[in-house]
C-alpha cells in the first residue's frame, strides 16, 4: 500500500537515488540533499524534521525518509471538461496549472494526492466561474477568469502547503452551431460598422461642403462690404476734392471780378459758353426747346452784365 501511494505521488517526487524497488532514499547515516528538494524524516513513525539541501546526518534504523518534496514550480495539465455558461451554452475547456510546494510538512501530511486534489479543485472552480458568465464575456474576461480560479484554489490549498502561481486556459471549444451563429454575428457586426462608417463619412462630407459654402459667403460679403466702404470713401474724397476745387474756383472768380474791366471779361466768357451750349442742343436728342430770343446774343450778354453788376 505504501509503495502504491508513493508511485501515485511520482509527479511530486524529485529524482533521488533508488535502492531496489523503493522510490525513496535509504538512510545510511550520511545523506546529501539536492538543491530545491525537501526530505521529510520520520523517527520511529513520527515526524522528526525536514532535511535542508546539503550534508545531513541521520540515525540508521530509527530515522526514515518518508517523503521527498520537489520545491520547483510544477506544471499540471487540467483535463478537458464540460461547463455551462450563464446563457446555457455548453463549452469544452481545458487549462494548465502552475504550482509550487511552499510547506513540505503540509504537502506531505495535509493531503493524500496533491496533484489529484488540485486538479479536481481547478475543474470544479472553473465550472463554477463559467456559470457566472455569458458566452461573450467568457472570451473577453479570460484574464479575470484565470485570476478568480487562482484565488479560489489558493484559498482551499493553503492547508495543503501548496500555492497556485498561475492558471491559464488553453483551449475553449464551442459547439459547431453556436460557432456558426457567432460567425454570422461577427459578419453582421462588421457590415453594421461599415454602414455606420460610410454614413459618418457622408455626413462629414456634407458638413465640410456646407462649412466651405458658409465661409465662402462670409468672405464674399466681407469683400463686398470692404469694396463698398472703399468706394464710399473714394466718392467722399472725390466730392471733397471737387468741393474744394469749386470753392477755390469761386474764390479766384470773385477775385477776378473785383478787378478793373472784369464785367467785360465775364460777359465775353458767358457769350462763349452760350454759343458752345447752343451748338450742342441737337446732338443728343431730336426734340429741342428753344427760347424765343435764341439768336439775340447781345441781349443775353446784357442780362449777364446786369446780373454781374447787381452781385457786385
Amino acid at each position: 500500500l505504501q509503495r502504491s501511494q508513493q508511485l501515485k505521488r511520482s509527479v511530486w517526487l524529485a529524482p533521488a537515488p533508488h535502492h531496489l524497488n523503493s522510490g525513496l532514499p535509504v538512510n545510511i547515516g550520511v545523506l546529501f540533499v539536492p538543491q530545491q528538494e525537501a526530505w521529510v524524516v520520520e523517527r520511529m513513525g513520527k515526524f522528526h524534521r525536514i532535511l535542508e539541501p546539503g550534508l545531513n546526518f541521520l540515525i540508521p534504523l530509527l530515522d526514515r525518509i518518508r517523503y521527498v518534496q520537489n520545491l520547483k514550480e510544477i506544471v499540471v495539465n487540467v483535463p478537458e471538461q464540460s461547463a455551462v455558461t450563464l446563457d446555457n451554452v455548453t463549452l469544452q475547456i481545458d487549462g494548465v496549472l502552475y504550482l509550487r510546494v511552499m510547506d513540505p510538512y503540509k504537502a506531505s501530511y495535509g493531503v493524500e494526492d496533491p496533484e489529484y486534489a488540485v486538479t479536481q479543485l481547478a475543474q470544479t472552480t472553473m465550472r463554477s466561474e463559467l456559470g457566472k458568465l455569458s458566452l461573450d464575456r467568457v472570451f473577453r474576461e479570460r484574464e479575470s477568469l484565470n485570476a478568480n480560479i487562482v484565488d479560489a484554489i489558493n484559498q482551499a490549498s493553503d492547508c495543503w502547503g501548496i500555492r497556485c502561481l498561475r492558471y491559464e486556459i488553453k483551449d475553449i471549444h464551442v459547439p459547431p452551431r453556436v460557432k456558426e451563429s457567432m460567425q454570422m454575428q461577427v459578419e453582421a457586426e462588421r457590415r453594421k460598422r461599415a454602414t455606420v462608417l460610410e454614413s459618418e463619412g457622408t455626413r462629414e462630407s456634407a458638413i465640410n461642403v456646407a462649412e466651405g459654402q458658409k465661409q465662402a459667403q462670409i468672405l464674399a460679403s466681407e469683400a463686398e462690404k470692404a469694396e463698398q466702404i472703399n468706394k464710399a470713401a473714394g466718392e467722399a474724397s472725390a466730392m471733397l476734392v471737387k468741393a474744394r476745387a469749386k470753392a477755390e474756383a469761386i474764390q479766384l472768380l470773385a477775385a477776378a471780378l473785383a478787378q478793373q474791366h472784369s464785367n467785360a471779361a465775364a460777359c465775353l466768357s458767358v457769350a462763349e459758353q452760350y454759343v458752345s451750349a447752343f451748338s450742342k442742343l441737337a446732338k443728343d436728342s431730336n426734340t429741342v426747346l428753344l427760347p424765343a430770343n435764341t439768336g439775340d446774343i447781345i441781349n443775353m450778354v446784357a442780362q449777364v452784365s446786369v446780373i454781374g453788376g447787381t452781385l457786385s
